[in-house]
């Protein structure tokens, strides 16, 4: 799991700096959209939007277009797709399970750019429930280091619920049931410790390991299933080490 959260946290980071920022932003946006059509257009009673419209903004999505997501979900400006949730399972080179996590306006597009980007790289679409038993749903938090160490994170989520805090290099993973997730969210603000972001994600009950090759073949699958407007998350359950991990990224 560590490998997967690790490779995860540094793609992101590198995602909001190269040319598949617009790509991010359009996501971000779907999402706040989303967020204020399920639970209302205020953050202040709306959690899932809070996060949301958090998350964007440490992206560096502009204003702007935030609040615009943030009306059309809410009803408030006319505009607003009619977006539906779908979750494909599948299987990556090597045996790695994989959920694919959907928001899309046209369902056949949708299926179809999955199974391309699968069946272009080695991977296979598998019947539902065939993959989604080893992921169990969780509520994670990415805390920047920022000079903090893990033994004060956890201290400042434990009471809150929080299952466990992972060291992924430049940040924190913290890990809680998703319903724990927004009183977690709420413990490190009310400890002054900042977090890059807040929201709930399928986590693996076990690891496939991965050698360099394998890696690399997992890597560009879920690069080209990420490249879909359609797609907003891809989860695995593989496991890669911080020097298989240190090589790609020298590559």
């Amino acid at each position: 799991m560590s490998g997967h959260s690790k490779w995860a946290t540094t793609k992101h980071k590198k995602a909001a700096l190269d040319a598949k920022r617009g790509k991010l932003f359009a996501k971000l946006i779907k999402n706040i959209e989303v967020a204020a059509r399920t639970g209302g257009p205020d953050p202040d009673a709306n959690p899932t939007l809070f996060d949301a419209i958090f998350k964007a903004k440490k992206n560096s999505v502009p204003n702007d277009n935030i609040e615009r997501a943030r009306k059309r979900g809410g009803g408030l400006e006319a505009g607003g797709a009619d977006w539906q949730t779908i979750m494909y399972e599948g299987y990556a080179p090597g045996g790695v399970a994989v959920l694919i996590e959907c928001l899309t306006d046209n369902r056949n597009r949708a299926a179809s750019e999955v199974r391309v980007a699968l069946t272009r790289n080695g991977g296979s679409l598998a019947d539902p429930g065939s993959v989604s038993y080893m992921f169990n749903r969780k509520g994670v938090v990415i805390v920047p280091k920022d000079g903090l160490d893990e033994d004060t994170v956890l201290m400042a989520v434990l009471e809150a619920g929080a299952e466990e805090v992972n060291d992924l290099g430049d940040s924190f993973e913290v890990v809680s049931e998703a319903g724990d997730l927004v009183p977690v969210r709420k413990a490190l603000q009310e400890a002054g410790i900042d977090y890059d972001s807040a929201e709930s994600g399928f986590l693996p009950t076990m690891s496939v390991p991965l050698d360099e090759d394998g890696a690399k073949k997992v890597f560009r699958l879920i690069e080209a299933l990420e490249d879909s407007d359609d797609v907003q998350n891809v989860f695995a359950n593989f496991d890669v080490s911080d020097a298989v991990l240190e090589r790609l990224g020298a590559e």
